[in-house]
């Protein structure tokens, strides 16, 4: 079986996703033949170019001629395009694979998530919450599992980038709420509470997020438009955000983003405490994750997850030959690639992607109302 795959998006995401399957055959001999069929956007001309560096067969500038003649649809456009495309690729039993958030809006998330529902067994939904598949986060995920920090206590995330502390950083529909919903909060934040859940969301670890209280900030009201004479427009969502988690074991969480953090590029962080030792994973250096364990004592060990027996790197290099970032598609398109030829289950899903979002949302609540907010 050949998997043919229409893809809505060739900027940045585009990119990447093709990237990751151009290397699947080279590095994963056992995943699904693919072909890159049809690329989707609004400007032909552009399309045809990004058509011809991407390896894809052809283009089209309306999704609807391509969610049900495709075997996946891959959804990689802005946010506030993800709903619409998603959905009636569903309701044509065509798989979909979404970038995150999953929707600008709650309302929007509970709609795909029905869809997704709908579609039933054999029709996967992900959602593209691809740090779930860095080889480090898997293995803390096995320590997780295997019970060796004990008891869940603190669990804490934080993304921080810089790209827009400066005031006259181009406007861009990232800044505008109707068409990201939210701003560091949504972009930034789901990453974080999608990778806290994944790690300590089950019921014998910390559980779900119960409850948060939130604070989100916009430090720059109006940012100029790229190409004009003095134009500006209005900054509609957040610059930053944090939020206080009770998880429903317990255990005590903090959440932060920020993309006004000087200094900072892409720095996702993640810790957590338990009662038998305490792990910590940065983005910045993927292949190490810091381990400490109450029976030695003596602060964290750094651990370089590239031996061939660690999550994923018998596929890549010998052991020390570290992998990027753009690994983390490969891995998460073989994931689901699989899925779609077995018309098995993939995870993260649209459920995952919903959970994420009532959680992005309770957040915003609480902000706007000064109080606590039960998920």
């Amino acid at each position: 079986m050949t998997i043919e795959i229409g893809v809505l998006g060739y900027r940045f995401m585009g990119k990447a996703h093709a990237n990751a399957l151009a290397r699947l055959p080279m590095f994963f001999p056992d995943a699904p033949d693919v072909e890159r069929s049809v690329l989707v956007g609004r400007d032909e001309a552009a399309l045809e170019d990004a058509a011809d560096r991407l390896g894809f067969d052809s283009i089209a500038t309306d999704w609807a001629d391509v969610v049900d003649d495709v075997d996946a649809f891959y959804n990689l456009g802005p946010n506030h395009i993800h709903a619409e495309p998603s959905i009636a690729a569903l309701e044509a039993g065509t798989p979909v694979f979404c970038e995150k958030p999953l929707a600008p809006t709650l309302e929007g998330a509970e709609e795909m998530a029905t869809a997704a529902r709908e579609a039933g067994d054999g029709v996967p939904a992900g959602c593209a919450f691809n740090y779930r598949f860095v080889p480090a986060i898997r293995y803390a995920k096995r320590l997780l599992d295997a019970g060796e920090l004990g008891e869940i206590r603190h669990a804490r995330g934080r993304y921080l980038q810089d790209w827009l502390v400066d005031p006259d950083a181009p406007w861009s529909w990232r800044n505008d709420e109707e068409l990201a919903g939210s701003g560091a909060l949504g972009d930034l934040g789901a990453h974080t509470v999608d990778l806290l859940r994944y790690l300590v969301g089950d019921d014998d670890l910390a559980g779900e997020m119960e409850r948060v209280s939130g604070h989100l900030q916009t430090f720059v009201d109006e940012r100029p438009v790229e190409g004009s004479d003095g134009e500006t427009r209005p900054v509609t969502v957040d610059d930053a955000y944090s939020a206080q988690v009770a998880f429903e074991n317990g255990a005590m969480g903090t959440l932060e983003a920020s993309r006004f953090a000087t200094g900072h590029k892409n720095d996702h962080t993640i810790e957590i405490h338990g009662s038998e030792g305490s792990l910590r994973f940065s983005l910045e250096r993927l292949n190490e994750l810091e381990v400490m364990r109450t029976d030695e004592n003596r602060g964290y060990e750094t651990v370089l997850v590239t031996d061939e027996d660690d999550p994923y790197l018998e596929h890549w290099w010998p052991p020390g030959h570290v992998i990027g970032w753009e690994h983390t598609f490969v891995h998460e398109n073989y994931e689901f690639l699989q899925a779609v030829e077995s018309g098995g289950e993939f995870e993260p899903s649209f459920e995952d992607g919903l959970a994420a979002q009532r959680v992005l949302a309770a957040i915003e609540e609480s902000d706007e109302n000064g109080e606590w907010v039960s998920i």
